[in-house]
C-alpha cells in the first residue's frame, strides 16, 4: 500500500515536472519574439538610421514621391494638350453670338441703318469704357455699385435662408406668416421705393434696403418649396434609419434642398443688379446706375452704354461664382448623364 502510494506521489512529480517544463519553454518560446524584435527593428531600414547620419540627402519617401509628382503634372499637360482643340471648338462655339452682336452693332450704325447718334460702334463705346478706365470713373462707380448690391445681397441671404427653412419645415409657422408673406410678394420692389426713399431718406440706407427687400422674395419662396419638396423616398430611409429630427433636417432636408435653394439665390444676384440700378438714378452721387442717368443727361451717349456693358459683365460674373458655388454645396448629387 505505502509501495503504490510512492509510486503514485513520483508520477505526480514527474507529470508536475514534466508540465512546469513545456511552460517554461512555452514561455520561452511566447518571449523569443518580443526579444529578438528590437534587435532586428535596430538593424532594420525602417529604423532610418541612415536619413539621420547623412545629412541633407533625401529620405525614401521624398525620393518615392519627386518622380510621382512630375509624372502627374506631366500626365495633367499631355491631358491639357490632347483636350485643347475641344476647348478651342467649345469656347468658339460659345462666343459666335456675341462675336455676331458685336459686329452687328459695329456695322449697323456705320452702314446708316440706325441712327449713330443713340447708337454709336461698337468701337466708339470701347473707347469711352476705356477712357472712364483710364480716368478712375468706371472703377469708382463700380465699387460704390458693388458695395450697396452685395451688402443687400448678403442681408438677404442670411434672413431669408433661415426664414424660408422654418416656414417650410414648420407648418403653424407657415400658417402664421402665410398671409403677410402673400401680400408682399406680390407688391413690385420698384413701387416701393419712393416709401424707402420717404421713411430712410436718399443716403445709402434706402437703397441697401431695396435691395434686400427685392432679393429676399426669390431666395424665400424657393427655400420654402425646396423644404416641402423633398424626395419621399429619402425621408422614408432616413426615419427608417430612427435618425432625430434635427438629425434629419441637417443630414437629409437641408442638403436635398440646395439645388432649388441656390436658384433663388441667383435670380436674388440678378435682381440685385436690376433694382440698385434703379435705386442709383434717384438722389444718388456715385455708382453705375448714377454714371448711365448722367451719361444720358448729358448726352454722352457712348459713356451711357459703357456703364451698361459694365454691369453686364459685372452680373456674368457673378452668376458665375454663384453656379461655382452651387457646385461646391451639391457635389454630392449624381450628374443626370451617368
Amino acid at each position: 500500500m505505502s509501495s503504490t502510494t510512492g509510486t503514485t506521489a513520483e508520477k505526480a512529480d514527474a507529470t508536475h515536472a514534466t508540465t512546469t517544463t513545456d511552460a517554461a519553454n512555452t514561455t520561452e518560446n511566447v518571449r523569443t519574439p518580443s526579444l529578438t524584435k528590437p534587435a532586428g527593428s535596430a538593424t532594420s531600414p525602417e529604423a532610418g538610421t541612415s536619413t539621420a547620419l547623412t545629412p541633407g540627402a533625401s529620405s525614401p519617401p521624398d525620393a518615392r514621391r519627386a518622380p510621382s509628382l512630375t509624372a502627374r503634372v506631366r500626365r495633367t499637360a499631355l491631358r491639357t494638350v490632347r483636350r485643347l482643340p475641344y476647348l478651342l471648338l467649345k469656347g468658339a462655339t460659345k462666343s459666335v453670338a456675341i462675336v455676331a452682336l458685336l459686329l452687328l452693332w459695329e456695322i449697323a450704325p456705320r452702314a446708316a441703318l440706325v441712327d449713330r447718334t443713340f447708337l454709336p460702334p461698337f468701337s466708339e463705346v470701347a473707347d469711352a469704357w476705356w477712357g472712364l478706365a483710364a480716368d478712375g470713373q468706371l472703377a469708382d462707380n463700380a465699387r460704390a455699385s458693388l458695395a450697396r448690391s452685395f451688402s443687400g445681397f448678403g442681408i438677404a441671404v442670411a434672413v431669408a435662408v433661415p426664414l424660408g427653412l422654418l416656414i417650410g419645415w414648420y407648418r403653424p409657422v407657415a400658417d402664421l406668416l402665410g398671409p403677410l408673406l402673400e401680400v408682399f410678394r406680390n407688391t413690385a420692389a420698384l413701387a416701393l421705393l419712393p416709401v424707402f426713399v420717404l421713411l430712410l431718406g436718399i443716403g445709402e440706407t434706402s437703397k441697401i434696403s431695396i435691395v434686400v427687400y427685392a432679393c429676399t422674395w426669390p431666395i424665400l419662396l424657393n427655400t420654402i418649396s425646396a423644404v416641402r419638396h423633398v424626395d419621399p423616398t429619402l425621408l422614408k430611409l432616413a426615419k427608417s434609419m430612427d435618425l432625430s429630427a434635427p438629425r434629419l433636417f441637417q443630414k437629409v432636408i437641408l442638403p436635398a434642398s440646395v439645388p432649388v435653394m441656390f436658384t433663388g439665390i441667383r435670380l436674388a444676384g440678378a435682381v440685385s443688379i436690376l433694382v440698385l440700378v434703379a435705386a442709383e438714378m434717384i438722389g444718388a452721387k456715385a455708382g453705375l446706375g448714377y454714371l448711365i442717368n448722367a451719361s444720358q443727361y448729358n448726352f454722352a451717349i457712348p459713356q451711357m452704354y459703357a456703364g451698361i456693358i459694365t454691369i453686364s459683365a459685372i452680373g456674368v460674373v457673378f452668376n458665375q461664382f454663384l453656379v461655382t458655388v452651387e457646385r461646391r454645396l451639391s457635389s454630392w448629387r449624381v450628374p443626370a448623364g451617368n
